[in-house]
């Protein structure tokens, strides 16, 4: 049975990792410090589970991220641990730098440490699998898609963060010769996303009968990659990824924010309309934009698809309706991050 190291793993991305995982019988070491976007409802279903052993700690915690790895002698590290918010690195830049830029330096030395005592046979087959963002790259124009080769250039505090993180994993391969792989993913959605992001913040606020806030004009565009399809391309390329490199994810799905919200829109109508009869859309506010919101992102995913033969299953209409079901059959999850009180369910564990 494989053991992997999963750091980050009651979020949103990393969450559904663990959870599909465990389900294809490899056993998960989570890692996760439960600030506020970790719930641990999220991994309810595998409460009781032996391939689960959940660690409430800090990826910088050197101490305790090299007696995990001396303990449960894991062949692969895969670090989905970062403060991800925009508007939070906007409002409070400081605990992006810690968790994204400190915390990754941590865990790397806690992992290049692990990997070099490793004997032969083990050292070949151990992997250090980063996740990262396509904010690294910036904005895009209306053509053009970030390549692997794209130049680095963030825009927000969060994407700068990010990028010191990615260059912190290439600066370990390069110097320590540690085998690590980098993917960067377009915009995540599906079940499990903390409803301060757009796709969950607009079906809860639509459901509640509230303003729909789209900032701007609403025709940034994001490349939408259902949350399964990039699970899947991490284990794809933690499975047959060359050591060193890069691989971009996209969910082949670009969509201004505006198209989004009206498609979730439309979807509620038919699900649960309204009692006045009156359509979502007009729920619908324009707010004033985001500081240096980028307009644009879109992903070359070739490379991935040509190496590895991966591409996303989920065209953006199936896995929109998938989702907004599941908020629909899921309300008490949802209400307990609203609630706040997923945050009572928090417990620490010794493995």
């Amino acid at each position: 049975m494989a053991t992997w190291l999963v750091t980050g793993g009651a979020g949103f991305i990393g969450g559904n990792f663990v959870r599909e995982a465990v389900a294809r019988g490899v056993k998960v070491v989570n890692l996760d410090l439960l600030t506020y976007a970790g719930n641990l409802n999220t991994l309810a279903s595998l409460q009781g589970d032996s391939n689960h052993v959940f660690v409430q700690g800090d990826i910088g915690d050197r101490d305790l991220v090299s007696r995990l790895l001396a303990e449960h002698q894991p062949e692969a590290v895969v670090n989905f641990a970062a403060e991800s918010h925009v508007d939070r690195s906007i409002d409070g830049p400081g605990a992006f730098i810690q968790t994204n830029v400190v915390g990754t330096l941590g865990l790397l030395e806690a992992a290049r440490d692990y990997w070099k005592a490793l004997p032969d046979g083990r050292r070949e087959g151990f992997r250090f699998l980063h996740v990262s963002t396509d904010e690294v790259y910036g904005t895009l124009g209306e053509t053009g898609k970030f390549s692997e080769t794209t130049p680095y250039a963030p825009n927000s505090p969060y994407s700068a963060s990010k990028a010191a993180s990615d260059h912190l994993v290439r600066a370990f391969h390069h110097t320590y010769g540690l085998p690590t792989l980098t993917t960067n993913c377009s915009n995540n959605y599906g079940p499990y996303h903390f409803p301060e992001k757009l796709i969950p913040l607009v079906i809860a606020k639509a459901l509640a009968g509230e303003a729909l806030p789209v900032y701007g004009d609403g025709k940034q565009v994001r490349d939408w990659l259902f949350v399964s399809d990039h699970c899947e391309a991490i284990r794809t390329v933690l499975a047959n990824g060359r050591v060193g490199e890069t691989y971009n994810v996209g969910g082949n799905a670009e969509r201004q924010n505006i198209e989004v919200v009206r498609a979730i829109c439309a979807l509620l109508d038919q699900r649960r309309p309204r009692a006045d009869g009156q359509p979502r859309e007009s729920q619908i506010t324009h707010v004033a934009d985001r500081p240096g919101h980028d307009r644009r992102y879109a992903i070359d995913a070739s490379k991935l698809k040509d190496e590895l033969g991966w591409e996303p299953k989920h065209t953006f209409e199936q896995g929109i309706a998938f989702t907004v079901d599941w908020y629909l059959d899921n309300q008490d999850w949802v209400r307990g991050v609203l609630d706040g009180s997923y945050r009572l369910e928090r417990i620490g564990t010794a493995a």
